[in-house]
């Protein structure tokens, strides 16, 4: 009788744990790519980008959180690039979706973000768009701003 409360027991714990959901919301838009010389150039390119990325998403969320998120390069994928003046112009654009977490690497949300990056270098952000918005867990409502009143 005791062995089968014991199995019993055991069945529950592990059926309620694998069916508890877990927010993983940043790593489920990125894709694991094979290792090349176009990707080590793009990661290249996002750790150049990246205090700017910051920038602009620090800038969005100091309305909406009292701590500020951060984005990661492998949280970023690059969504377009081009030329603006033509072959070799070096007048680029960039358009990113990139993923701001908080914390543990907790997902806040999904912006686009494209940049204009010229001779200088001059990196200007030029357009943002945020796309989605997270909900935090329990223990991270304490970062939300209040509205005021």
């Amino acid at each position: 009788m005791i062995m089968i409360r014991v199995i019993i027991a055991v069945v529950l714990t592990v059926t309620l744990s694998l069916s508890s959901p877990l927010q993983s919301n940043a790593e489920a838009s990125y894709r694991v790519q094979e290792d090349s010389e176009e990707l080590r150039l793009q990661d290249m390119l996002l750790n150049f980008l990246t205090p700017y990325i910051n920038d602009a998403v620090r800038d969005y969320y100091r309305r909406l959180l009292v701590e500020p998120p951060l984005v990661y390069p492998y949280f970023v994928n690059v969504v377009d690039s081009m030329s603006i003046n033509g072959f070799r112009g070096f007048n680029l654009s960039i358009t990113l979706d990139v993923t701001p977490v908080v914390g543990p690497h907790i997902s806040v949300g999904e912006d686009r973000l494209t940049f204009q990056i010229s001779v200088g270098p001059e990196v200007k952000l030029v357009n943002y768009t945020h796309l989605k918005s997270y909900g935090l867990p329990p223990h991270w409502q304490n970062i939300l701003k209040k509205p005021v009143k």
